[in-house]
């Protein structure tokens, strides 16, 4: 029987992801089994079906389960794409593994080039440049937080945010595409304003990804930030061998 702790002090996502990660460990969830629906282990546990979702989502992200609609949710037996690895929709990537994800907002204006962007952009000296913002997230809690930077050599005029995926975007409105990138990692925590925007307390742990995006000719075109709710996101790194 699956049962949680109600008088722990451990909080009951912390213990339905424990326990969901326990459970696709048994043989015949191994062997290709669909897991329980979420409102029979919601039922079952004694807890809403948005903290089942919940724990779900975390293990479908990391690549653990499968989930397809109209069909339920098994282990998955595919190997998990790092999106630090490819130039794949970020949306794209969150879709094949059953995830729809939602823009909680999206801004798109001129705004003062930080230090660092001015940095990385590689630019002489500081001016306003186009910035994207925007929160994303599923199953109605923002996860992620980006702000992105783009260099004034790509003649951006305002009016190229549409529905496609940013590098389409891009070379459709420049001819420019991604050639490499640069990354950066730190464990950082939110601000108030952070905090608001991705609904998690203040001083929450985050995890802070800065990226700079170069051309073919080696030249920065995309500076960016981007912060990731820690306990709703799971980063993961393929790191191979070259002979």
């Amino acid at each position: 029987m699956l049962a949680l702790d109600h008088e722990s002090p451990v909080p009951l996502r912390a213990q339905v992801e424990s326990l969901l990660r326990e459970l696709i460990r048994q043989p015949e969830y191994q062997n290709g089994a669909l897991l329980p629906d979420e409102v029979a282990l919601a039922a079952q546990l004694g807890v809403s079906r948005g903290t089942i979702r919940s724990g779900i989502s975390k293990l479908v992200f990391e690549g653990l389960l499968d989930r397809k609609a109209g069909i339920g949710t098994r282990v998955s037996n595919r190997h998990v794409e790092s999106g630090i690895r490819e130039w794949h929709s970020f949306t794209r990537e969150m879709a094949s593994k059953g995830i729809t994800v939602e823009n909680f907002r999206v801004a798109y204006h001129q705004i003062q080039a930080s230090k660092d962007a001015i940095q990385a952009l590689q630019l002489e000296s500081p001016r306003p440049l186009w910035r994207l913002d925007r929160v994303r997230g599923w199953d109605g809690q923002p996860v992620l937080h980006t702000m992105s930077w783009f260099h004034p050599r790509l003649g951006l005029k305002g009016n190229e945010i549409t529905t496609q995926p940013l590098y389409e975007m891009i070379e459709k409105a420049t001819g420019v595409r991604p050639h490499h990138a640069r990354e950066d990692f730190l464990a950082v925590t939110a601000d108030a304003q952070m905090a608001r925007q991705l609904d998690v307390e203040k001083g929450a742990p985050l995890l802070l990804r800065r990226h700079t995006v170069f051309d073919a000719g080696n030249r920065p075109f995309e500076y960016a930030e981007v912060r990731y709710v820690s306990s709703r996101f799971a980063l993961t790194l393929d790191v191979r061998r070259k002979d």
